[in-house]
């Protein structure tokens, strides 16, 4: 018995070997390179496209607030590394209106040149319990989580299919591996990317075209854009032990794009999926307890 699950493993081992280079993307020269980062004003997108910067790409930044726009281009450009580095900032909102998106990165590509890497960080956030939430917030965060990286990669994909080459990144969250207690109308929007990640890569990586979904936890920005570089072109790119954790346990269908990734999914599931239910209990634990004392405090509150 132990020797054929030795046998199967090396049989593993040795296929992964030889569909690895069919799997494997080569890194992005980001020296040159353009590189779109919507949401780009604040938050990740603002460290994304600092570290950016600072290997010699060409940025276009995209946000609604044209103010905060300009004070990130004045901070970004003390980052070049040489004098021919530009920033773009262009003001719309990527989420209501795709022909508007679309003319602008038009407009972008006309000025720095085709897009080589879209970085999608445009989003929000709304918390509550589900009967709490208005409506209106689901269509609303549906529309900028969502639709807000939709109308983005439509607009670059024809141009880097001409090209044979691109990278576009899909900032996710750990809410969109795994549905938490007040984050019903946040986590569906972040599962959403997922999908829409997946399918897009089966579609384009014929033509050398790469797909990353990023899950960054509640961590300070600035560890966040220093760990996940996604420019590899990784297809899963997740921040500390949690992440990794989980990243593993949700990996399903997901692509690899190396032999050390397939290899400690094969492994490490079980073991993670043991640990998974230990937290999903422990939530459980939580959310119930809690549900036991606001009770309880109410009814305290009416026999006073």
């Amino acid at each position: 018995m132990l020797l054929l699950a030795v046998a199967f493993i090396v049989a593993f081992v040795l296929l992964l070997y030889m569909v690895s280079p069919l799997i494997s993307p080569k890194p992005l020269k980001l020296p040159g390179a353009h590189v779109v980062v919507t949401g780009g004003s604040s938050g990740i997108g603002k460290c994304i496209a600092i570290e950016c910067y600072k290997q010699g790409a060409f940025i276009t930044l995209i946000a609604r607030d044209e103010n905060k726009l300009l004070q990130t281009k004045k901070e970004i450009e003390k980052y070049s590394v040489n004098d021919k580095q530009v920033v773009l900032c262009i003001s719309v909102d990527v989420s209501k209106d795709y022909e508007q998106v679309e003319n602008v990165l038009k407009q972008a590509q006309e000025k720095l040149g085709p897009v080589d890497m879209l970085v999608n960080c445009a989003g929000t956030s709304v918390t509550g319990k589900f009967e709490d939430i208005e409506v209106n917030s689901f269509e609303r965060l549906m529309a900028v989580n969502y639709l807000g990286s939709v109308y983005p990669s439509r607009a670059v994909i024809a141009t880097m299919k001409e090209r044979r080459m691109g990278r576009i990144v899909f900032v996710s969250s750990q809410a969109g591996q795994l549905g938490l207690f007040g984050y019903t109308a946040y986590s569906p929007t972040k599962f959403a990317l997922r999908g829409l990640a997946e399918a897009m890569q089966m579609e384009v990586k014929p033509y050398n075209i790469y797909i990353t979904v990023a899950y960054p936890p509640d961590t300070d920005t600035p560890g966040f854009a220093e760990e996940s570089k996604t420019k590899q072109g990784n297809f899963n790119s997740s921040v500390g032990s949690d992440g990794y954790m989980l990243s593993i346990l949700t990996s399903g269908m997901s692509p690899v794009t190396s032999i050390t990734e397939g290899l400690q999914q094969v492994v490490c599931m079980g073991i993670f999926r043991i640990v998974g239910l230990f937290y999903l209990g422990s939530f459980d634990s939580i959310v119930r307890r809690c549900m036991m004392q606001r009770e309880k405090s109410e009814s305290t509150d009416k026999n006073e």
